[in-house]
């Protein structure tokens, strides 16, 4: 049984939609959020990358950050660029890339369900991006951004959504990355209401994209419950906004890696010391891993496939993933990287981003070392939520991201 309810979402007149849309807050770094805004006022980046507004030298985790995103958010309500609904409704929001359409139901999510482990993650979260998610929501009182889950489909629910969607859209535009975003808002008492009871009977819901915001959400719930002794279980705080999609639907892409140093190798040395692990073969160029087990690697301006020699055999399912392998036998065991969440020498690239930009880092100096990696898929994904077991931060990329300014949720 899961909790999914209508909310009163704070969203862009729709005029305003494709300007106010924006990638989320971490698909780009501050200098390329600064420049994807440029020209536009209205764009969600200003809320939610707020120190593009700023100096650029301002420490992107300081208090004046913080406080610039909540005025801007107030500065779109006041401007009526933004408009909060009258009554709850849920929304059916679906993105179209490259031919593939994915279709979900936007609505509100209980915060104890996440701490009482029905709403199941598999991926650990960094600190100090938990803490800037909270320090956001509490800054703006509000869930900015909406978190991406899953659950396993039902046809039942399925069929809501395409009565749904025989109704007339209240978004419909092309961002600037081709993907096509539309959004329906469900207005009729009786189907909110089916679909409320519906998702009464899934049993658990899967974060697929939003560790970090789903983590610093849960919290911000918590912590406003316990401060308040007037609490009746009904107010706002206590449920944050997220997107459920089908799990048929989903598709995960790579998620790679690039570390700084070789922690005192020569490059010659490195390869000798990966070849206890892997067995290692020059490529003449940048080819993506072909299977599991299978790695591409990039180091002093060569591609490298790197094959596991060693068999992926326990009862933990962590066990049969390849980025548990690049992190056992390479990070770890050769580069001394231990803490994935904390160590600042190790940083993570979206595969959607290309092999391209994994040579960039590198080549720049910026790097020393890259390792693209085959995806998981999502059978992998559920049955290591289902098992509890906990997979290393960023793991899994989803493709098509949500955009978010589309909806708000308001804490009060």
């Amino acid at each position: 049984m899961s909790t999914f309810r209508p909310f009163r979402a704070i969203r862009p007149r729709a005029i305003f939609a494709k300007q106010v849309a924006s990638p989320p807050y971490d698909v780009l770094n501050s200098d390329e959020a600064k420049i994807e805004a440029s020209g536009n006022p209205y764009s969600f980046l200003r809320v939610i990358k707020p120190e593009i507004d700023l100096n650029s030298d301002i420490d992107p985790y300081s208090e004046p950050v913080y406080e610039q995103g909540q005025k801007k958010l107030d500065e779109f309500k006041k401007q009526n660029i933004l408009q909060k609904d009258d009554y709850p409704h849920f929304y059916v929001y679906r993105l179209t890339m490259d031919s593939r359409t994915q279709t979900g139901i936007v609505g509100c999510c209980h915060f104890e369900e996440y701490f009482q482990g029905r709403i199941k993650k598999h991926e650990l979260t960094r600190e100090a991006k938990e803490k800037d998610r909270i320090r956001h929501i509490e800054a703006q009182n509000a869930n900015a951004e909406p978190v991406f889950f899953s659950y396993h489909g039902k046809e039942k629910i399925n069929s809501l959504v395409d009565e749904i969607m025989q109704d007339s859209k209240e978004y419909d535009f092309i961002a600037d990355d081709g993907v096509r975003h539309e959004l329906w808002v469900v207005k009729n008492y009786s189907l909110i209401k089916a679909i409320q009871n519906e998702f009464l009977e899934v049993s658990t819901f899967y974060v697929a994209d939003g560790h970090h915001r789903t983590a610093a959400a849960a919290k911000v719930g918590k912590d406003k419950k316990d401060s308040d002794p007037n609490h009746s279980g009904n107010e706002e705080y206590n449920f944050f906004m997220a997107v459920l999609f089908p799990d048929d639907q989903l598709k995960i892409f790579d998620y790679n890696r690039v570390v700084s140093q070789l922690n005192g190798f020569s490059e010659k040395d490195f390869l000798r010391q990966l070849e206890d692990s892997f067995e290692i073969s020059r490529l003449t160029s940048a080819k993506r891993p072909r299977s599991k087990g299978s790695f591409s690697m990039y180091l002093n301006g060569e591609w490298f496939e790197l094959i596991s020699r060693k068999k992926y055999s326990s009862k933990n399912p962590i066990d049969y993933l390849d980025v548990t392998y690049l992190s056992r036998e390479v990070l770890d065991k050769i580069l001394g990287i231990t803490d994935l969440r904390k160590d600042e020498r190790i940083d993570f690239v979206g595969g959607i981003r290309g092999l391209e930009e994994l040579e960039r880092r590198v080549d720049s100096g910026e790097m020393k070392v890259a390792f693209a990696l085959f995806p998981i898929s999502m059978d992998e994904l559920i049955t290591i939520a289902d098992a509890g077991e906990i997979m290393p931060p960023k793991t899994t990329w989803f493709e098509p991201k949500l955009r978010s300014g589309l909806f708000i949720h308001d804490l009060e």
